[in-house]
């Protein structure tokens, strides 16, 4: 008899949880929009008046002569393509560097022979920029196409590496050893345990991997591109049409941003096990709410 009693009052402290998850979601919103809003404000104010001061904006393009620029291009063939080329060498630069990212990575932390033959020549490697490897990918490849995916992959490889690396030398040595006194093997220690333990490390890797991904295929498509959202930002610039650059800028933000919310929604998916912070969680419906209470009392009354 007490159940419908536990019932009612969880689904009640559920409502009050849920209106003020609701809450706080719409003023981080507004906040956002507002702080946006304002940057852009300022930004307009500054190049209508052309303020010069110790910053000079007497030749920035105001927000609104952007903006025509950009609703003009959006009608136009080639910005689609030049936007098509660079999603298209993200995307395949960044997939190579994740997989190759965490393999090495995995190796160098387990393995002590990976470590010995490949640490050095990593450790030697990585301080040098992605997009010094111009000049290498130049002499390497046949297709600057080939030679941009490869600066992509290699500014995207080394955060994705040390990230894994440092996740799995992070991880508890109980849990393989648990999964070894059941009888596992050393693929099930890595399918079980090792992935999964080091995913969040992983996670963080890939990133920063797609940030610095986006900036190393911008300024490779300005040095040797032919096409992309880089290579026609710079030629913007050479012709001194500076509406067109900030096109091209706000295209590469966007485009940064949303695959960077891309990889971010993926790896919550793929963590969904984890506890989350009271800000990111919402909060229980009602009918997980009714559940799980109406649970607990069934446990009580038995």
């Amino acid at each position: 008899m007490s159940a419908p009693t536990v019932t009612a009052a969880g689904t009640g402290r559920a409502a009050p949880r849920r209106r003020a998850w609701t809450r706080r979601a719409w003023t981080r919103r507004a906040r956002r929009t507002a702080a946006v809003l304002a940057a852009l404000a300022v930004w307009q104010v500054l190049a209508q008046f052309r303020v010069n001061l110790w910053l000079r904006f007497s030749q920035f393009p105001t927000v609104t002569e952007t903006a025509q620029e950009f609703a003009r291009r959006l009608g136009t063939a080639a910005y689609w393509q030049d936007v098509s080329d660079s999603v298209t060498r993200i995307v395949g630069g960044f997939a190579l560097a994740a997989v190759l990212g965490v393999a090495v990575g995995t190796a160098l932390a387990r393995s002590p022979l990976a470590a010995d033959l490949l640490g050095p020549l990593l450790e030697v490697l990585r301080p040098v920029p992605a997009i010094a490897l111009v000049p290498v990918a130049i002499l390497l490849f046949p297709s600057n196409e080939q030679g941009i995916v490869f600066i992509t992959c290699a500014a995207a490889f080394f955060p994705v590496t040390v990230s894994t690396r440092h996740a799995v030398r992070a991880l508890t040595p109980v849990w393989e050893e648990a999964v070894r006194t059941m009888g596992g093997g050393r693929w099930r220690v890595l399918r079980s345990v090792v992935l999964p333990g080091a995913l969040p490390g992983i996670l963080g890797g890939l990133s920063v991997g797609i940030g610095v991904s986006w900036i190393c295929v911008i300024s490779a498509e300005m040095i040797s591109g032919e096409y992309g959202v880089g290579y026609r930002t710079w030629q913007d610039y050479t012709v001194v049409d500076y509406p067109g650059v900030f096109v091209g800028m706000a295209t590469i933000g966007l485009l940064g941003r949303l695959t960077s919310t891309a990889v971010e929604l993926l790896g919550r998916r793929l963590t969904r096990w984890l506890p989350r912070t009271a800000q990111d969680a919402p909060a229980p419906t009602a009918g997980r709410g009714r559940w799980r209470t109406g649970r607990t009392a069934i446990g009580e009354s038995s």
